[in-house]
């Protein structure tokens, strides 16, 4: 089943710079798909377009049959997004954001203090969060937003970077965790410079260079009988896009 589907996407911003060009992709349900692409590559120009932060004029994106245009609200419903710096808010505590969050997505009491208990004692911050965000460590930021993106059970997770700033367990943490929400339906999209992670995580890639897809696929059939780095450095080194 089709979870995410972006047709023909385009972006040009208002000084005339293409940003993605011409760009269509497939993530299904169960798809952990990692999405490449050197710096200005319009890895997060994608994304968050993807999400509904940023407006486009041509081409199409559906979550879960949901178009992000005409249907925004049912498809922001499925979805949970995280960029590489999640701005949350100071003045409330861990605790309070995260009932913030279960509000907004009317997800129930008793299922709400489940999740929370769970995803929390996994990435260990269960002990910080009566403590204001505002006395968190980037660190501890990105686990709070993780766990607001876990809470309301997400159909598709967007996520910008997700392991930056998170210590070395508290990556295998959420490998897991990213592991078993596909194994449960889900599906993940998110962007990372770390290939190795990409590599051994993702049953599909796609690789993007000047806004522009130059790979995508299952990554067996992306990386051949080398490395991701190599076919990376490769397709990145190459002058004909």
């Amino acid at each position: 089943m089709s979870m995410l589907e972006i047709k023909n996407f385009t972006k040009v911003y208002p000084n005339g710079k293409v940003a993605v060009k011409d760009l269509s992709l497939t993530v299904s349900s169960g798809d952990i798909f990692g999405f490449i692409g050197h710096n200005g590559a319009g890895k997060t120009t994608l994304i968050r377009s993807v999400v509904g932060v940023l407006d486009f004029e041509q081409g199409e994106i559906t979550i879960d049959g949901h178009s992000v245009k005409t249907d925004p609200i049912r498809a922001k419903e499925v979805t949970a997004y995280i960029p590489d710096n999640p701005e949350l808010y100071d003045y409330l505590t861990g605790v309070q954001y995260l009932n913030f969050i279960g509000d907004m997505y009317r997800v129930p009491g008793p299922v709400r203090v489940e999740l929370i208990q769970k995803y929390a004692g996994a990435l260990e911050l269960t002990g910080d969060l009566g403590g204001l965000i505002s006395s968190y460590s980037h660190g501890m930021k990105q686990k709070l937003a993780l766990i607001s993106a876990l809470i309301h059970s997400p159909r598709l997770m967007v996520l910008d970077e997700p392991f930056v700033g998170l210590d070395p367990k508290a990556v295998h943490t959420l490998k897991e965790i990213m592991k078993e929400l596909c194994r449960q339906g889900s599906a993940i999209f998110f962007s990372s410079h770390v290939l190795d992670v990409v590599e051994k995580l993702c049953n599909k890639i796609a690789i993007i260079k000047n806004g522009v897809l130059v790979a995508c696929g299952e990554t067996d059939r992306v990386r051949g009988d080398v490395s991701l780095e190599d076919v990376f450095l490769e397709l990145i080194d190459n002058e004909q896009v």
